[in-house]
């Protein structure tokens, strides 16, 4: 296997902590317009585009509903809300256990790292503030789900990281994330290696579905893997 020289996290549940607010947002905004969906079905759509994601429960469980485009962006809109407020006053907004220690890591091996979300720029751009992850700096490049055609699972996000970071060939490139549609992003860009981590929306069983390269239960497990195919 070609070594790998670009590392793509998703954020969420990946290389931040997320203790079920970011579903909680989006069942609020689905509350606030008289839509009632199940946790576990949210959770399901993880990792999407949220744009999209609202759009596959609405369809689902809401298919002859009137007006459906309107409702869509309105519950859209109030998600978006409730994640920057969130994300601009949790007291414990954090990193994930090693995640800025991998970045150091990477840095240092010469591997290139980027951050790619489900989220929408705002959004992403409230996280990097608090954390103070710089574009450019602590991390290469940051690319969130409106800023290309299509969201995951396409591989719009990843080859628009791997064409501004000049990366060529996609099997230099590694995947990290923690749902399905991190594995099947991966898989559609092609990419060297796909990991899958324990500690956002899915449990280890549920990942083991999806059959990614490697499941793993922290961030520093990933240096081992990265090195034995270097």
């Amino acid at each position: 296997m070609k070594g790998i020289e670009l590392v793509v996290f998703d954020i969420a549940g990946t290389t931040v902590r997320d203790n079920g607010n970011v579903a909680k947002a989006f069942l609020d905004a689905c509350k606030t317009f008289g839509y009632t969906i199940e946790k576990e079905e949210v959770q399901h759509v993880m990792g999407f585009r949220k744009i999209d994601a609202i759009r596959m429960l609405l369809d689902k469980f809401y298919p002859d509903l009137d007006n459906k485009d309107e409702q869509i962006e309105k519950i859209h809109e109030a998600f978006t809300r409730n994640m920057i407020n969130f994300y601009e006053s949790d007291a414990v907004l954090q990193p994930l256990p090693f995640a800025e220690d991998i970045f150091i890591w990477l840095k240092k091996k010469g591997v290139k790292l980027a951050l790619n979300t489900g989220f929408t720029k705002p959004i992403t751009d409230t996280i990097l503030k608090r954390l103070e992850w710089k574009s450019g700096s602590t991390i290469d490049y940051v690319i969130s789900s409106d800023e290309t055609p299509h969201g995951r699972p396409y591989p719009d996000m990843i080859n628009a990281i791997m064409q501004k970071l000049d990366i060529s060939d996609p099997a230099a490139v590694a995947k990290v994330g923690d749902t399905e549609v991190d594995v099947e992003e991966g898989r559609h860009a092609q990419c060297g290696l796909v990991i899958s981590v324990t500690t956002g929306a899915y449990s280890r069983k549920k990942l083991e579905q999806y059959h990614p390269d490697y499941i793993i239960d922290s961030l520093s497990e990933l240096p081992t893997i990265i090195e034995s195919i270097q």
